[in-house]
């Protein structure tokens, strides 16, 4: 079930016309019961997975917090990690390793014929390990309070606006609003419906649209020059950005209607000017939770063995930096996906966020107050860097990384024929999101629409239900982050 789908308006209108009509203990067991619906309906065989992990991070959370003896309580938390990891692991990483191993000893002159299983990726894993894993770690830090209630513990894993594709909540926001009675807004209507809308255009007449444009150029068996590798990675950028911030936006429309606030999960990523700051305003919560789980710790591991000034000259803390930053966005690569591509990916924008922090030196500048030149050419250069990034990212294999890469540096061919069927289409669907974003960025304000006058703000929303509507791809196509 994808939200732009019937199927999905269906539900959701039935879940909300009962949701509205029930106390808050019922409520809870509604949104438990439809999140479970929402997970069983793309495959049932999956859902003893999501309780599973439910029920035994519960219990850890509970144990954990019940102990004051550190060797019981870190015994918990290894438990409940080595749970989820190797969950994951084995269902998202068996093939990737199982198929490596086996070309490893082709290489080196070993013929292994072995059984190998073709494990299917259940939907969402990565987002909702994540979420329990964040959970139990912070129980066993003190920072938050274990959760009392299965039923609440189980929504607060399950909610289906955030289930799939995120945002990856933490419980010091989800958890709260679950346990409490919730009141409905008119000012939560209101900004929930605009999201939904926002969010479908940026899905069904952006991201879908450019869908067939970027998929045609990245074939296997397509053989691109260097200007429709350009056009086609550019148009990708808007893809993947109207797809995965579309889903966040009607995720927290849909929240927001039932009287739970999600958390941002974009913020004019394109606007940037640094890889800090793009990594700062793009997927959010996945920033978040690798520094707060993986970057810091890191760093802390190493600050402990390491003191004064370090190799080249460079003091040590720029090493824990790096190695930190290498290993968190390697690692943050293969969480996206377990193929090559994306392993080289995480290591480009680890390269990048450790060469700009050599760059500036850790400095901040405050860019608004830049002459509107320097300020342009940066988000260009940045935009440019992080196009390239998308590359490495769509790409299907290493070789077709290379192939493209050498095209658009030594095969760069300008043709009439790309500017018409690749141009013209991405400038059509991409500028009014450029136009819409552009302003937001412009006034720092996300919610810019709501503060314009009245038939302003209809006058918007109506131009963005009729594009949906006489230009937008309605055959339900899936979210890309669905596969991660």
């Amino acid at each position: 079930m994808v939200f732009n789908s019937v199927h999905f308006v269906v539900f959701f209108a039935a879940v909300y016309a009962l949701y509205r009509l029930l106390p808050h203990r019922g409520q809870n067991w509604l949104l438990l019961v439809a999140s479970y619906y929402f997970y069983a309906s793309w495959d049932w065989r999956f859902l003893g997975l999501l309780l599973a992990s439910t029920v035994v991070d519960f219990f850890c959370g509970r144990y954990i917090a019940a102990r004051e003896a550190p060797r019981q309580r870190k015994a918990a938390l290894i438990l409940s990690l080595a749970f989820n990891l190797s969950m994951l692991g084995f269902f998202k990483y068996f093939n990737f390793f199982a198929d490596n191993l086996h070309a490893l000893f082709g290489v080196c002159g070993f013929r292994v014929d072995f059984f190998t299983l073709r494990v299917l990726l259940p939907i969402g894993i990565s987002f909702y390990t994540f979420i329990t894993m964040s959970y139990v770690i912070d129980v066993y830090r003190r920072t938050i309070e274990p959760a009392r209630d299965l039923v609440e513990f189980g929504v607060f894993v399950a909610y289906f606006p955030h289930l799939v594709a995120g945002p990856i909540l933490r419980a010091s926001l989800l958890l709260v609003q679950v346990s409490k009675p919730r009141i409905i807004m008119s000012s939560q209507v209101a900004e929930g419906l605009w999201l939904i809308l926002y969010g479908f255009f940026k899905k069904m007449f952006v991201a879908d649209n450019l869908a067939p444009l970027v998929n045609a150029t990245f074939a296997g068996s397509a053989h691109p020059g260097g200007l429709e590798v350009v056009l086609a990675v550019l148009a990708f950028a808007f893809q993947i950005y109207g797809d995965f911030s579309g889903y966040s936006d009607i995720a927290r429309g849909t929240s927001k209607l039932l009287g739970i606030e999600l958390n941002l999960n974009f913020r004019f990523p394109y606007f940037a000017a640094t890889p800090q700051e793009f990594w700062a305003n793009w997927h959010m919560s996945l920033s978040a939770w690798l520094r707060d789980y993986l970057f810091l710790p890191l760093s802390y591991a190493f600050s402990k063995r390491l003191d004064g000034v370090g190799w080249l000259g460079l003091r040590d803390d720029f090493w824990i930096y790096a190695s930190a930053t290498m290993i968190t966005m390697l690692l943050g690569g293969l969480w996206h996906g377990a193929a090559w591509t994306f392993v080289l990916w995480g290591a480009y924008q680890g390269l990048l966020l450790v060469v700009f922090k050599v760059a500036t030196g850790g400095r901040r500048k405050r860019r608004r107050r830049s002459h509107p030149v320097v300020v342009g050419l940066g988000i260009a250069g940045m935009f440019a860097l992080t196009c390239y990034g998308w590359l490495l990212f769509r790409a299907e294999s290493v070789a077709q990384i290379a192939s493209m890469t050498k095209a658009i540096f030594t095969g760069f061919d300008p043709n009439m024929v790309a500017l018409t069927t690749m141009g013209l289409p991405l400038v059509g669907y991409g500028a009014p999101l450029a136009l819409l974003q552009a302003i937001e960025w412009k006034t720092d304000n996300l919610d810019v629409v709501f503060r314009w006058p009245a038939p302003l703000r209809w006058a918007v929303a109506g131009v963005l239900a009729y594009l949906i509507v006489l230009f937008g791809n309605f055959e339900g196509s899936k979210f890309i982050y669905f596969q991660f």
